[in-house]
């Protein structure tokens, strides 16, 4: 049964202009303890010995999920609609500290 008393909200996002610009990423690197996940996104110019994170998003477990979720089903119908997107594999060489 549903609440009587519960009512909907409705949210309003607001974006402002630099905000809505975005900013270009290459590569995130995800971490987590028991109560929060961490994604930097990081540009990777080629070739470039550094690297910057252009934002750090910080969520719960539970919005870390959701996010899952919500890309898996934007990239299949991305893929449904253009094709298939071959994964490009990086891996970090720890001993050279850059990515190949």
């Amino acid at each position: 049964m549903s609440d009587p008393q519960a009512k909907e909200v409705k949210l309003e996002i607001q974006l402002d202009e630099e905000t809505a610009q975005g900013v270009y990423v290459n590569l995130a690197v995800v971490n987590h303890n028991d109560s929060e996940f961490t994604l930097d996104f990081i540009f990777v110019q080629p070739q470039a010995p550094r690297a910057k994170v252009r934002s750090r998003v910080i969520t719960s477990p539970r919005h870390a999920k959701r996010m899952l979720l919500a890309l898996q089903e934007n990239v299949a119908r991305y893929e449904k609609a253009f094709g298939p997107i071959e994964p490009a594999v990086q891996r970090l060489d720890e001993a050279e500290g850059h990515y190949h």
